[in-house]
C-alpha cells in the first residue's frame, strides 16, 4: 500500500479514484498566466505525482491559457489507464490575465474544443462548469442555458460527465434536476466552512466535492493553532489542512497543486497523517 491509498478513494465521474489528487493550476506563470519558470521541472512533478498513484488531475485550459493543458500532454500523452482529467470552461484570460467570464455558447463549446485539442483526446472525462456571476465567490445566477450548453456536448460524445465550480447550493440543487453531477468544486478549509451543510448533502448523493484553498482565507490567530498542531505532530501546517479536510468526509476529494517536487512528496504524505482527537479538537473550533 503506497502512502496515498490510506486515505481510501471515491467515485469520481465513471471512476473510483484515490482521493488525493493534484491541481496543475500553479504549473503555469505568475498568476497563473503565461509560461512556467521551468517547464521540464513541470513536466517532472507531473509524472512524479502520477508515479506516486494519483490518478486524478484538475486542470484548465484557461490556466495559461493552453499551456498549462499542453505541459500536461507533454508529460503525461498517451495517458495510462485510469487516470481521470477534470478540466473547467466558464472563464477566459484577458490580455493582462484577467480572469473573464465566458459563458455564450459559443464560448462553452470553443473551450471544450480548445481543452480537447490540448489535451490531445477525443472526449473530456469530467467538465465543470466555473461559474462567476461575483468576482469574490459563489454567487447566485442563472446556470440552466451554459448547463445545457455542456449537456448537449456530452450528448454528442465529447464530455463524460459534468459537474460545478465556485457554486451556490441552490445552483448545485438546479444543476441535479438538469443532469447527473460528478463533482462540485468549491472554496472550502479548515476555516471557510460556508459548504458544510453543501458537503453533507453531497456525500448522502454520492458525489464528489473537491475543495480548493486548502489554506486561504486564514487569520493570523487562526494560522499560529495550525501551526502548532502541526509542529507537535510533525508535519507541516499544509499537510494538517489536507489531512483535515479528508477527515472531514469521505467524499472531499483534494487536489492540492505546486511545481515542486519536494511540496508535492509533502503533499501525497498528508494522506497518510492521522490527527489525534486533541488535535481534531483545536482544528475543528477554528472557522471564520
Amino acid at each position: 500500500m503506497n502512502q496515498i491509498d490510506k486515505a481510501g478513494t471515491f467515485r469520481l465521474g465513471g471512476r473510483t479514484v484515490h482521493r488525493m489528487g493534484y491541481g496543475t493550476m500553479q504549473l503555469a506563470g505568475p498568476g497563473v498566466f503565461g509560461p512556467p519558470r521551468d517547464r521540464a521541472q513541470a513536466v517532472a512533478v507531473l509524472r512524479a505525482a502520477v508515479e506516486a498513484g494519483v490518478d486524478h488531475l484538475d486542470t484548465s485550459d484557461f490556466y495559461g491559457p493552453h499551456l498549462t493543458n499542453q505541459i500536461v500532454r507533454e508529460a503525461l500523452h498517451p495517458y495510462r489507464d485510469g487516470l481521470t482529467l477534470v478540466t473547467k470552461v466558464g472563464a477566459r484570460r484577458g490580455p493582462a490575465g484577467e480572469w473573464l467570464p465566458a459563458f455564450t455558447p459559443e464560448a462553452l463549446r470553443s473551450a471544450v474544443h480548445d481543452n480537447l485539442r490540448n489535451l490531445q483526446l477525443e472526449v473530456l472525462d469530467v467538465v465543470n462548469l466555473r461559474l462567476m456571476f461575483d468576482a469574490h465567490g459563489p454567487a447566485e445566477g442563472p446556470i440552466e442555458a451554459p448547463l445545457a450548453v455542456l449537456a448537449q456536448l456530452q450528448q454528442q460524445g465529447l464530455i463524460r460527465h459534468l459537474g460545478l465550480s465556485n457554486a451556490t447550493p441552490a445552483q448545485v440543487r438546479e444543476a441535479r434536476r438538469m443532469v447527473p453531477l460528478a463533482c462540485v468544486q468549491n472554496h472550502y478549509n479548515l476555516v471557510h466552512r460556508g459548504d458544510d451543510g453543501l458537503v453533507d448533502e453531497l456525500a448522502a448523493a454520492g458525489i464528489a466535492y473537491v475543495p480548493f484553498f486548502p489554506l486561504g482565507g486564514f487569520t493570523r490567530l487562526q494560522s499560529g493553532v495550525l501551526d502548532a498542531v502541526a509542529a507537535e505532530l510533525g508535519a507541516t501546517a499544509m499537510q494538517v489542512a489536507l489531512a483535515w479536510l479528508l477527515h472531514r468526509s469521505a467524499n472531499i476529494l483534494l487536489i492540492p497543486g505546486t511545481a515542486s517536487l519536494t511540496h508535492l512528496r509533502e503533499n501525497l504524505e498528508a494522506a497518510s497523517l492521522a490527527l489525534p482527537p486533541s488535535a481534531l479538537a483545536r482544528l475543528d473550533a477554528l472557522r471564520t
